[in-house]
């Protein structure tokens, strides 16, 4: 299998003057998810080369075994360092697509048109595709074969509204994720706060939060060893 994962290019948190980007785990765990079980991995970004990291997603209390074995390994490094542009992508080059959260794709990945044809094309061609977390909000203007949303009808989940206020962001980003996802006619479901949870429609894989990106990551990977 080989996997593209799709980075934000964006860092800056609205008007607060705060950095903001990728958030590490949900790129690490995953990361490792397909490592280990052999696959191939390619990184991409809106602007190519090293895309932001959210700077709090690497303080103490958020590294987990996964970040540390990412910055700890070289190779992971050199290809975060020399992410390839997302409008140079072919989605026929790959088996499946997923899509790490953190803030910043809520402005860039959002509104990106490279990001919405690789999304429609990965799944009219019968390919997987995850999103976690605040990423789910790049389903926004991707249309399903109807022409509609693409997630009209589906079930799908990702950040809540009351993950969001825990974070006291409700106010700073330019949408909230789980309001999103109802308008454009998802059937929205979620777990608790925080809580690992992650759901399966078609080809369609969402999950809830940062905890949710490596369960997110094992459905993927056991599509292809199934």
């Amino acid at each position: 299998m080989k996997v593209l994962i799709v980075l934000t290019s964006h860092d800056e948190l609205g008007d607060t003057g705060r950095k903001t980007g990728f958030w590490l785990e949900e790129l690490a765990a995953p990361y490792y998810r397909f490592k280990d079980a052999g696959h191939e991995i390619v990184l991409a970004s809106p602007k190519g080369g090293r895309p932001p990291l959210d700077p709090k997603s690497n303080e103490p209390g958020f590294q987990t075994d996964d970040t540390r074995r990412f910055e700890a390994d070289a190779e992971a490094v050199a290809a975060l360092a020399s992410t390839v542009r997302l409008d140079s992508v072919s989605a026929e080059d790959y088996d499946t697509v997923f899509y790490p959260g953190g803030h910043g794709p809520l402005w860039d990945l959002a509104e990106d048109p490279a990001s919405a044809r690789l999304i429609e094309t990965t799944i009219r061609s019968g390919k997987p595709v995850a999103l976690v977390c605040h990423a789910p909000g790049v389903l926004r203007h991707v249309t399903g074969e109807d022409g509609g949303p693409l997630v009209a009808g589906r079930r799908v989940t990702g950040f809540t509204n009351s993950e969001e206020a825990a974070v006291d962001l409700v106010d700073v980003v330019p949408f909230l994720v789980e309001n999103e996802l109802v308008a454009l006619g998802g059937h929205y479901s979620k777990a608790e706060d925080w809580a690992p949870y992650v759901v399966e429609d078609g080809l369609l894989i969402t999950g809830q939060n940062p905890a949710s990106s490596a369960a997110a990551a094992d459905a993927l990977v056991a599509r292809f060893t199934a």
